[in-house]
């Protein structure tokens, strides 16, 4: 039994080793710019909805699509794909390793499960831009959440499968509500390292696209729970069913606009995470 303990030690030891090296570190840095890169044009292009200029209803497969349709698009696809990989594997080493120490409580497990799916999505992402990169005809703008619930709703029980699913997206939703007023992000930057003025302004970026962000999930949720109510796949929409059902409402510009400024922001955010986030092999 000794020794089973001693190579699971060893095993463990060697992954630690591997995730905290110090190229997989810069590209998990960069990952977090490139997720911003993507979250601010997701949220500039539904600004520009509300404003009336233009602009587009979409997420982050959505907004890498429309990128992608310049001269440059393949080198940005590359990109993509070495960064946002780095970072999905990062949401995979902060479940597993808990680098940002959320521990074994109820709430811990949790928000652990939240950044193993969180690799899990981006991982998604990485395969939808390998999918244009290679010019795969499957890689079109769609509601990738609309199909897959339909997929899900054609199997016996499917509707009480996406009414769990529901639930869970609009508990997310009310978490990203409870982690913007809590604003747990600060622990897992190097404070000491910021100045005060740096403090406040990241804070207030994470806080803004915390809202953003609990808007659009509990939307999302709402969707996908009137889905597995009525069994019909088409009440489903993602982040762009979501901007147009808020423009849509009484003020709905107003609101848009700021849900947009709020992604806008968590992508700033999460350019300072890449400079501030303390990964696995970081000074705490």
């Amino acid at each position: 039994m000794a020794s089973v303990h001693g190579v699971t030690g060893r095993a463990e030891s060697a992954t630690r080793r591997t995730v905290s090296n110090p190229w997989l570190e810069f590209l998990e840095r960069a990952g977090y710019v490139v997720r911003g890169a993507l979250y601010a044009v997701m949220g500039g292009l539904a600004l520009g909805l509300a404003l009336g200029v233009g602009g587009a209803a979409t997420d982050p497969s959505g907004t890498l699509l429309i990128l992608t349709r310049n001269p440059a698009g393949k080198l940005l696809l590359i990109a993509v794909v070495i960064g946002l990989g780095a970072y999905a594997i990062w949401g995979f080493v902060r479940a597993i390793f808990d680098p940002l120490h959320r521990g074994h409580s109820a709430s811990g497990i949790t928000q652990r499960l939240g950044f193993a799916w969180s690799g899990i999505a981006y991982t998604s992402i990485v395969f939808f831009a390998l999918r244009l990169l290679i010019g795969s005809p499957t890689a079109k703008s769609h509601d990738t959440l609309q199909v897959n619930i339909a997929r899900v709703l054609s199997y016996p029980a499917g509707e009480y499968v996406a009414i769990a699913i529901g639930a869970i997206a609009i508990a997310a939703g009310i978490g990203q509500f409870v982690e913007a007023y809590r604003a747990l992000f600060k622990r897992d930057l190097k404070r000491g390292e910021m100045t005060e003025a740096e403090r406040k302004v990241v804070d207030f970026l994470g806080r803004a696209g915390m809202i953003a962000r609990g808007v659009t999930f509990t939307l999302v949720g709402w969707f996908v729970l009137q889905g597995g109510l009525h069994h019909d796949s088409s009440k489903v929409h993602g982040y762009g069913g979501a901007f147009l059902f808020l423009l849509n409402e009484p003020f709905g510009r107003v609101m848009l606009g700021l849900v947009a400024l709020g992604f806008i922001a968590l992508g700033l955010h999460s350019f300072a995470c890449a400079r501030w986030i303390r990964l696995l092999g970081s000074d705490s």
